[in-house]
Parts: structure tokens; C-alpha cells; sequence
């Protein structure tokens, strides 16, 4: 799964990496981006633009008659995404990419009931992109419309095996646009997902329990400690 990640580069980057014209979106770097929260998040915008917009973490499905439904949808299983009722639709016409530059990951201590954590990045610490999924809910008392997302999960790649037996999808730059197309196949979509992200261009180190509580987020949380 992932519970938590973090954004820490600066929009322009952002824009850059994605290809994004426009206004650019402040973004204040964060380092423990939790659940429920606002997430950077880029979606197509026509045919061959992007857009970068803000979405709470935790994909509401239209038909979902309470918000807190999205607690519960933060993540999406690639193995079983055309199939979900969930997930169905987002899967076919709302994919979107979510930016990061790291994510955390939990290994359970033998022998004890606390686990520790990891941060994962790639090793250049560069950005990279999640596989995603948006939605827009409509509040049937209010009609209060929340745009929501989630992030798709896969098995551990090698290095992620050690620590977690999921890790987010991660989509590689040159398939960006493959992923965000709304007439793409959804055959070669679910494919992404068959081999996890290249372990060799990534590294994962322990840090503090700092980044288990949301409220702290301060790069204290993804400096590396002893384990």
C-alpha cells in the first residue's frame, strides 16, 4: 500500500517534468503527505494538454452517498481495477498522475509490535509519478462537488519486498502520456502493472516515527536514522 509521500520540489519543477503550460500552482513543499489531505495531481486537459490541479487524497466514488467513503479509498489494487465498481469508471476516462519525490513504507520489528519506517526515493532523489485515478462526488444533502483521487498499488519490486509486499504503481516518464490519453487500451494500461518499477534506480532507508503522526511535517521526517 502507501499511506504516506512526500512533495518536497518546487511547482516549477513539477510543470517542467509534466510538460504543464499555465499559471503555476504554489506549492508549499511537504514532507508526510497523509490521507485525506490536498495532493498535487495532474490530468489530461483536452487531448494533448495536462493540467495540475489540487484533489483530497482518497478517491469518493460518484455514486457514494457519505465523503467518508474515501477514507477507505486511498489506494486501488491494479490487479482488480476494471473490476472494482469503484474503480471501474476512474479506471476508463480518469486517470491522472500524482507527483512525488519519496513515499514511506512500514516493516513489521520480529519480535516486536511496533514496525519501522522507511522512506523510498529514487536514488538522484528526482521526481517521479504514481499512477492515479480521480473523481468527482456531488454531496446529495448540499451539492458540495469534491474532485477526489487514489493511488494504485502493485506487488513489491525486489527492494520494496524486504520492507512491504505492495508498493505504489509508478509510471515511467515516456509512458506519462500513455497513461493520461482517454482513448489508450486498457489491456496495455493493466500491463504497467504486471512488473513493478525498476528497483536498481531506487533506495529506501529507515527514518524516525516521526512521519507516523500527519500533524509533523518538517523534513525531520524523511532524514535517515539507525534502524
Amino acid at each position: 500500500m502507501c499511506g504516506r509521500f512526500a512533495l518536497t520540489l518546487p511547482s516549477k519543477k513539477v510543470m517542467a517534468q509534466f510538460n504543464i503550460q499555465g499559471e503555476e500552482i504554489d506549492l508549499t513543499p511537504r514532507y508526510n503527505i497523509a490521507p485525506n489531505q490536498q495532493v498535487a495531481v495532474v490530468r489530461a486537459r483536452g487531448v494533448i494538454d495536462a493540467e495540475l490541479v489540487m484533489m483530497r487524497w482518497g478517491l469518493i466514488p460518484f455514486w457514494a452517498k457519505e465523503e467518508k467513503v474515501g477514507y477507505k479509498m486511498i489506494n486501488a489494487r491494479g490487479e482488480t481495477i476494471d473490476e472494482k465498481p469503484s474503480f471501474r469508471g476512474p479506471f476508463k476516462k480518469r486517470r491522472c498522475l500524482i507527483p512525488a519525490d519519496g513515499f514511506y513504507e512500514w516493516a513489521q520489528i520480529p519480535g516486536e509490535k511496533m514496525k519501522q519506517p522507511y522512506f523510498i526515493r529514487m536514488k538522484n532523489k528526482d521526481l517521479f509519478a504514481f499512477a492515479g485515478l480521480w473523481e468527482t462526488w456531488e454531496d446529495p444533502a448540499g451539492g458540495k462537488k469534491i474532485e477526489t483521487c487514489t493511488i494504485i498499488t502493485t506487488e513489491a519490486n525486489k527492494l520494496l519486498a524486504r520492507i512491504h509486499d505492495r508498493m505504489p504503481v509508478i509510471i515511467k516518464p515516456e509512458q506519462y502520456g500513455l497513461w493520461l490519453a482517454s482513448h489508450s487500451d486498457p489491456t496495455t494500461l493493466k500491463n504497467m502493472f504486471v512488473k513493478p518499477f525498476d528497483p536498481f534506480k531506487m533506495t529506501a532507508y529507515p527514518v524516525s516515527g516521526m512521519c507516523n503522526n500527519p500533524k509533523y511535517d518538517a523534513p525531520g521526517c524523511i532524514k535517515k536514522v539507525n534502524s
